[in-house]
């Protein structure tokens, strides 16, 4: 009975996503064939409803779906230069509005946890969720003492359904794993990484981390756990305030508002690779709150990656482009980098993905400005291009499966700050056993701070 379950459970899942892929195709079609009877002047603005209309539908469906299906979205979303505004405009709410489910499953899902109904422990406890995800939903409530508490409540059976999209995915992809484009062991590492999300004692543990090791961060703000409150699928945790990303632009902040977060955001990430050897990998705007004084709430432990490669190691090297210095220095970064899996004939390949990643981020010369401008063009398209040859050349090591998604959520929150920062003075200073602290927290430029959770 248990196998005929899942069984149906991923013909459902996969069904509704051809479902999905078939209308999305039909829009197409549909819109193409108006265009025929349309004139020059009106289709620009056909084409704009028409993006909007079948990304909403696509927003809808993988909200809907949650899971790994909505994850893909999340990631889409961030994405810049690969979709129309009106397309990331959409899928960007998946990011903090998804569906929630209905406020007596919470209710349900919470008593199977923890033994009793919210409003046996909380002195108050809000049945809406103010932010809904890909794996559970989060709740305000406020203890018997009069804190405030963040409640967050898993989806039921979202494991299964984890467990069935891969199922799914496998078929899918089963001709590009004989090929070798994407590695079956790349497939696990990614399964291994959404499953252990599911476990929110796991993520308690995380969040304690995290709160221990970047404490000198003084201008980080991670939650308390309330253990007595929480399970494997119930995380009860301080109320973090701040505001989104999007709130946060909202008020226009100045310039130098803008870069003093960006390089925070940028010094958070490198001293988890340096220091942490550990990685929050879900870096994407909703697990961030944002304050007018420049500092930063982060939120949301599920995806940590422990790194067992020496990112600190394999980043100075590409800062002083080892690969330059002979044939040895080349095998050894390869060696750190591809692993002993790959054949050095195809890890050689990589060196021209990192002779570029290197020049943009770490740019060198007398006459170079080190610092780097991530609204530039030019960047998208480096990581478009990056993305196509490591796939094409077969040369994406498992490794960097939640590195890499980490480092592409935070360009897109540098992007979307267009902030201006300088990461090898960061790492300079990181690698040096310094951190910023409180600097630079005066910078406030008068903008008000409308308190929120996200």
């Amino acid at each position: 009975m248990v196998n005929s379950n899942a069984r149906n459970g991923t013909l459902r899942r996969g069904f509704h996503l051809g479902k999905l892929g078939f209308n999305l195709v039909g829009s197409y079609l549909g819109y193409q064939a108006q265009n025929v009877f349309l004139g020059e002047a009106e289709r620009p603005l056909r084409q704009a409803r028409f993006q909007r209309r079948v990304s909403q539908r696509a927003r809808e469906e993988l909200g809907n779906l949650k899971g790994p299906a909505m994850k893909l979205g999340q990631l889409v979303s961030m994405g810049g230069g690969i979709l129309s505004l009106e397309a990331l405009e959409e899928l960007m709410n998946l990011q903090m509005r998804a569906p929630g489910m209905h406020a007596s499953l919470a209710r349900a899902q919470f008593k199977s946890t923890l033994g009793k109904y919210p409003e046996e422990l909380f002195r108050e406890f809000d049945p809406e969720p103010f932010a809904a995800a890909s794996l559970g939903q989060v709740h305000r409530g406020i203890t018997r003492n009069g804190e405030k508490v963040a409640i967050k409540i898993q989806y039921p059976a979202i494991r299964t359904a984890i467990e069935n999209d891969f199922k799914l995915l496998r078929a899918l992809t089963l001709p590009t794993r004989i090929t070798g484009h994407i590695p079956a062991a790349l497939l696990a590492e990614v399964e291994r990484g959404m499953l252990e999300e599911t476990d929110y004692l796991h993520e308690a543990q995380n969040v304690e981390f995290f709160r221990r090791e970047l404490r000198a961060l003084t201008y980080l703000s991670i939650p308390r756990v309330y253990h007595e409150w929480s399970g494997d699928r119930v995380l009860t945790m301080s109320f973090i305030e701040g505001e989104s990303l999007r709130e946060f632009l909202g008020r226009e902040p100045g310039a130098e508002l803008r870069d003093l977060v960006g390089n925070r955001l940028a010094e958070m990430y490198y001293t988890q690779l340096h220091r942490l050897k550990a990685l929050h990998a879900d870096q994407q705007p909703g697990n961030f709150l944002f304050r007018a004084d420049g500092s930063i709430g982060l939120v949301d432990f599920g995806c940590v990656k422990r790194l067992h490669l020496d990112m600190s190691e394999v980043l100075t090297s590409i800062i002083h482009r080892s690969w330059q210095q002979g044939e040895v220095e080349t095998r050894r970064l390869l060696g750190l980098l591809a692993g002993p899996q790959m054949p050095y004939r195809r890890a050689r390949k990589l060196l021209p993905l990192l002779e570029d990643t290197a020049n943009f981020l770490f740019p060198q010369g007398p006459a170079t400005n080190p610092t780097v401008d991530f609204r530039a063009p030019a960047l998208i398209k480096l990581a478009e291009s990056n993305s196509k040859q490591l796939f094409r050349d077969r040369i994406y090591p498992p490794e960097f499966a939640f590195v890499s998604r980490a480092e592409a959520g935070l360009c897109h929150l540098l992007r979307e700050l267009g902030a201006h920062v300088n990461i090898a003075a960061i790492w300079s200073r990181i690698t040096a056993g310094g951190c910023t602290g409180t600097e630079g927290t005066e910078w406030t430029h008068g903008i008000t701070n409308r308190k929120s959770q996200i």
